[in-house]
């Protein structure tokens, strides 16, 4: 077994495990003996919880990224890369709302994933044809991450198979993006843009902040029940 397919079967085990107690109870260790996989090794990947969160960012990005469109509006093109990013986030449905839920509850873990949900937002932009360089490079990526937290407030209440409630909510947000940003004047991919991010470009991990405090042990289930 690769790393890439160790991190997916624990990643897996994870949100299962953050979907029945929480995140705060949620351990590393705990969701590898779960999954059948070696502790060891799980130490060595995930030496802090908080890394199944931004690796499993990492893998939405890769799917979202993987064969990015090269024709259509700019548009177009990131709601096609932000719809696969979602499909990332459906296959652990359960798990994923169960940590959103809890974010407002935890901001040293909310910060460190609104960082990271920058740099991804970089790179969709970057592979849709649009510079993520700079000052206006960054209020354009912090422009979509406006748009990804609205696709995903929708997403969480969406229960449709074809997730059109989420479709819907990501096309109106792109739509007054575009109008508020434009992000490209013809909707057109700029004369030599590719795919790949420039190299004074930061990676997700090169923008995260220091990983929030391990817990000492069990910390509370999450939020209130009456809260998700």
């Amino acid at each position: 077994m690769d790393d890439n397919e160790f991190d997916r079967l624990l990643i897996a085990a994870a949100f299962a495990a953050i979907a029945a107690e929480g995140w705060g109870r949620f351990s590393v260790a705990g969701a590898a003996r779960a999954g059948g996989l070696a502790l060891d090794r799980a130490r060595l990947r995930f030496p802090r919880k908080a890394m199944v969160l931004i690796r499993f960012g990492r893998l939405a990005d890769a799917g979202a990224l993987a064969g990015a469109p090269e024709e259509g509006t700019v548009r177009d093109r990131l709601f096609e890369m932000l719809m696969r990013r979602i499909d990332v986030l459906q296959a652990h449905r359960p798990g994923v709302i169960a940590l959103l839920r809890h974010l407002p509850f935890d901001p040293p873990l909310a910060a460190l994933l609104g960082c990271a949900n920058l740099a991804s937002m970089g790179w969709l932009l970057e592979a849709a044809g649009v510079s993520a360089r700079g000052p206006l490079g960054r209020l354009r990526a912090k422009g979509l991450v406006g748009v990804w937290l609205w696709a995903t407030r929708a997403w969480m209440r969406d229960e449709s198979q074809d997730l059109s409630m989420t479709m819907a909510a990501l096309d109106n947000a792109l739509a007054r993006a575009e109008r508020a940003a434009g992000f490209l004047p013809d909707g057109t991919r700029r004369a030599g843009a590719t795919s790949e991010p420039p190299a004074d470009f930061p990676e997700a991990g090169d923008a995260e902040p220091p990983l929030p405090p391990e817990e000492p042990g069990p910390g509370p289930a999450g939020p209130p029940a009456d809260e998700g």
